[in-house]
C-alpha cells in the first residue's frame, strides 16, 4: 500500500484514505466505508486469448455484458476472468484487491473505464484490501498517465463497439468456391491478426492528442512500455531513426576537432555536491545506489543526471599547458534523472540516451565561436534531417543552464498543442566549473590561467518532437532521411503470386544497388493489400510502390507519397531516377510545411492583452521585453493566473492534461537571434519600462 500512497503524494494528486478491515466484495465494501460519498468501484481484471491482460473498472451496481465487452477493449478472441495466479505474478496483489492501480505493477495491463464514471469520485484498493481510496475520476486518470499505464473510456451500457473498419478487400467469392477455400486464407488470417495487432489509431491528433501520441509510438512500434515508469524500450524503429541522428552529428563534430570517449555512469556523492549551484536544479531529480546485494553501502552513489562533475576532475588532470588546449571530448551515453512528473515517450523520461559534448579552451572568444558551431549542426539536426523548423536563440538568465556564463538554445514548436519545446542546448560554462576543479594551465608566458569552457547535448526528444509536429490521424509521417526504410514495394496479386514476387524483389534490388535506396517488398500473403498499406502508412514509410497485374503488363508502378497521398505511376526504367527524386523533394516539402506552419503560430505582439490571445490560440508570442527578472517572475504569474497548473511552464508533462489544455503558466523560450527592428520608445509587454529586445514567450513541455 505505502508505495502507492507515496506515488499519489509525488504526483500531487489530492485522495483521501479509508482504511477498514478486509473486504472481497464490494457489497462489503460499501458497508465499511458507508460514511463516503465515492461511487465503490467494480473492477474485472480479464485475460484473453493471446494472453493480454485488462482491467475494466465501473460502477458498483453496473451490468457486464461479457459477449460485448471483448470487442470494446479490443481483446483478440475470447475473453475470460484471469486465473488467480496472475494476480500475483502480474499484479503483485492478494485476492480482492484488484483496481486500477495494481495495473502499476505491471503496465503491460490495459484500463479501461466505464464512462459513467466521468466527473465522479470513486473507491479504489491501494494494492490492499484493507483500504480504499477516494479519488475523483480525473485525478485517477492522471495516476495512471504518471505509472505509464495506458486507459481507455467504454460505453458499458452501449451495444458492442462496431469493428474497426477493415481495409479494403476483394469481393467474396460465391458460397460454393468459398466453401472450397483453405482454412488458412489470407482473408481469415488477415481478420484474426488486425484483433490483435490493433492496426490504426483510434484517436484524433487534433481532437485527442495524448492518446493519440500514445497510440501512434507503441502502434508504430516504436517504443514498448517497461514495467518501470519513465523507461522505455526503444524498438528498432525508432532506434534507427537515432542511428541516423548519431551518424549525422557524429561526423560533423568530428570535423570540429571532437574525439569520443566514454565516463562512468557512477559519480560519488562528494565530487557530485561539489559545484552546488550546478547540481541544485538536479538534486531532486538524482537517482542514488545506496545498496550492494543485502549490504548497505557506507558512501552512497549517484547515477549521473549530467556529466559535468564527472569529468572535469579529469579534465583538471590532463591540462597543464597551452598545448593542452583545446580540449573537445564527447560522449554517447545514457543519463538517469528520476522525474517525479508524468513522463511522456521520448519527451520527459527518467533515462534517455543522448550525446555530451564538453570542451576546454585557453580564451573566451574560442569558446563562443564553438557555442554558435555546435547550435548550428543542432539546427541541422532538426531542419535538414527531421523537417522540423527551430528558432536560434539565447536563454534568459531565469532560464539559462545552472552555473553557466549562458545558454543558447533550438526550440521548437508543437502546432497541436500550442507548446513550445526546448529542442537542444549550447552552454558557454565560462570559468566557474575552472574555478571549482582547479582546471588551469600555464600560457605562453608562463602565467596560471583558469580554462574557458562548454558543454553542449541533444537527446532523444528529437524524435519525439519529429513525430508530434508530423504525424497523422495515419500515424507516423517520416522525414525520408531518417526513414528505416524509405519505401515499400506492395504486390496486389491476382492469381499467379511468384511473378509478382519476383518482379517487386528485383525493384528492390535495383533501388538499392544502384542508388542507396532503402527497400521493404512485403511478400506476405496472409494479408490482403489493403491491411499492407494501413500497416505502412502506420509506421511512416515515405513511399509505398504498388506493384499489380495490369502494371506488370505495362513495366510500370504505382507509387504513393505518405505526407501528401499523391500518385503517381513511373516506368521500372525510370525508377532509380525518380525515386530518389521523390524523396529529396517530400524532404523539402514537410520542412517547408512545418515552416510555413509555425511561422504562422509566431505572432509579434506589443499589448499584454494581446500576448494572452495569442497563447490561448495556441500561438507563441513575440513580443518586447526590459529583460529584468522580476518581469520575468510576474510574466509567468499572471499568464498561470486562474489555473493551477502554473508549474506546466516548467515543463511538468502531466500526461492527458499538458499537451492538450492551454492552461499553465508561459514562460520566456528564447531571446531569437534574429531579431525583428525594436523601435526607440517602445515598452516592455508586460511593465512598461524601456524594452531591450524582443523576447518569444509560450507555454511549453
Amino acid at each position: 500500500m505505502d508505495i502507492a500512497i507515496n506515488k499519489l503524494k509525488e504526483l500531487k494528486l489530492t485522495y483521501k484514505l479509508h482504511e477498514h478491515e478486509a473486504v472481497l466484495t464490494v457489497d462489503a465494501l460499501k458497508a465499511v466505508v458507508s460514511h463516503s460519498k465515492a461511487m465503490p468501484s467494480k473492477n474485472l481484471f480479464i485475460k484473453d486469448k493471446k494472453s493480454n491482460f485488462f482491467i475494466v473498472t465501473t460502477a458498483s451496481d453496473a451490468k457486464i455484458d461479457m459477449k460485448t465487452l471483448g470487442k470494446k477493449i479490443g481483446a483478440s478472441g475470447a475473453i475470460r476472468f484471469a486465473d488467480d495466479k496472475f494476480l500475483t505474478d502480474k499484479l503483485k496483489i492478494g485476492k480482492g484487491c484488484v483496481s486500477p492501480i495494481a495495473a502499476m505493477n505491471d503496465p503491460t495491463v490495459k484500463v479501461f473505464f466505464d464512462s459513467s464514471l466521468q466527473g465522479t469520485d470513486v473507491l479504489v484498493h491501494p494494492l490492499v484490501n484493507t483500504a480504499s481510496v477516494e479519488i475523483s475520476f480525473d485525478g485517477l486518470s492522471s495516476f495512471l498517465g504518471g505509472v505509464g499505464v495506458e486507459t481507455g473510456l467504454i460505453d458499458l451500457a452501449a451495444g458492442a463497439a462496431p469493428a474497426a473498419a477493415a481495409a479494403p478487400a476483394k469481393k467474396n467469392k460465391p458460397d460454393k468456391k468459398k466453401k472450397e477455400a483453405p482454412k488458412n486464407a489470407p482473408k481469415k488470417a488477415e481478420k484474426k491478426e488486425q484483433g490483435g495487432t490493433k492496426l490504426g489509431l483510434d484517436a484524433s491528433k487534433d481532437k485527442d492528442f495524448p492518446n493519440w501520441y500514445k497510440q501512434v509510438v507503441t502502434r508504430s512500434e516504436m517504443i514498448e512500455y517497461y514495467d518501470i515508469s519513465g523507461c522505455y524500450i526503444l524498438r528498432p524503429w525508432s532506434f534507427s531513426i537515432w542511428e541516423q541522428i548519431q551518424s549525422f552529428l557524429d561526423g560533423e563534430i568530428k570535423k570540429l576537432g571532437v574525439k569520443n570517449s566514454y565516463f562512468p555512469l557512477f559519480v560519488s556523492e562528494t565530487v557530485l555536491n561539489k559545484e552546488k549551484d550546478h547540481i541544485e536544479g538536479f538534486a531532486p531529480e538524482v537517482a542514488w545506489v545506496t545498496r550492494s546485494g543485502s549490504s548497505e553501502l557506507d558512501i552512497p552513489i549517484a547515477v549521473r543526471p549530467t556529466s559535468e562533475t564527472i569529468m572535469y576532475p579529469a579534465f583538471a588532470s590532463w591540462i597543464r599547458s597551452h598545448r593542452d588546449l583545446p580540449l573537445k571530448l564527447n560522449q554517447w551515453s545514457n543519463v538517469v534523472r528520476w522525474e517525479f512528473k508524468c513522463p511522456t515517450p521520448f519527451i520527459r523520461s527518467r533515462e534517455f540516451l543522448w550525446q555530451e559534448g564538453h570542451s576546454a579552451f585557453a580564451t573566451l572568444p574560442e569558446a563562443e565561436v564553438e557555442v554558435l558551431d555546435i547550435l548550428e549542426l543542432y539546427a541541422r539536426v532538426y531542419e535538414d534531417l527531421l523537417c522540423v523548423p527551430v528558432v536560434k536563440g539565447k536563454k534568459t538568465e531565469k532560464e539559462k543552464f545552472a552555473g553557466g556564463l549562458y545558454t543558447t538554445t533550438v526550440e521548437a514548436y508543437i502546432p497541436a498543442t500550442g507548446r513550445g519545446i526546448q529542442g537542444a542546448t549550447s552552454h558557454c560554462l565560462g570559468q566557474n566549473f575552472a574555478k571549482m576543479f582547479d582546471i588551469v594551465f600555464e600560457d605562453q608566458e608562463g602565467k596560471r590561467r583558469e580554462v574557458w569552457q562548454n558543454s553542449w547535448g541533444l537527446t532523444t526528444r528529437t524524435i519525439g518532437v519529429m513525430i508530434m509536429v508530423h504525424g497523422d490521424d495515419k500515424g507516423l509521417v517520416l522525414p525520408p532521411r531518417v526513414a528505416p526504410v524509405h519505401c515499400v514495394i506492395v504486390p496486389i496479386y491476382f492469381k499467379d503470386k511468384a511473378p509478382l514476387n519476383a518482379q517487386a524483389t528485383v525493384l528492390a534490388d535495383t533501388l538499392l544497388k544502384e542508388c542507396g535506396v532503402k527497400v521493404e517488398t512485403d511478400l506476405r500473403e496472409n494479408y490482403n493489400p489493403g491491411w499492407k498499406f494501413n500497416h505502412w502508412e502506420l509506421k511512416g514509410v515515405p513511399l509505398r510502390i504498388e506493384l499489380g497485374p495490369k502494371d506488370m503488363e505495362k513495366k510500370q508502378v504505382v507509387v504513393v507519397r505518405r505526407d501528401t497521398g499523391n500518385k503517381e505511376t513511373i516506368a521500372w526504367s525510370d525508377l532509380t531516377s525518380k525515386i530518389p527524386a521523390i524523396l529529396i523533394q517530400m524532404q523539402k516539402d514537410m520542412l517547408a510545411r512545418a515552416r510555413q506552419k509555425a511561422g504562422e503560430c509566431m505572432i509579434q505582439t506589443y499589448e499584454w492583452s494581446h500576448l494572452m490571445k495569442t497563447l490561448d490560440e495556441k500561438k507563441m508570442a513575440l513580443a518586447p521585453w526590459c529583460g529584468e527578472l522580476q518581469c520575468e517572475e510576474n510574466i509567468k504569474t499572471k499568464t498561470g493566473e486562474g489555473t493551477d497548473e502554473e508549474d506546466l511552464a516548467e515543463g511538468d508533462d502531466k500526461e492527458g492534461e499538458a499537451f492538450e489544455k492551454l492552461t499553465g503558466a508561459a514562460k520566456s523560450l528564447c531571446t531569437p537571434f534574429q531579431q525583428p527592428e525594436l523601435p526607440a520608445g517602445t515598452c516592455c509587454v508586460l511593465c512598461r519600462k524601456p524594452a531591450i529586445n524582443f523576447t518569444l514567450f509560450g507555454r511549453s513541455y
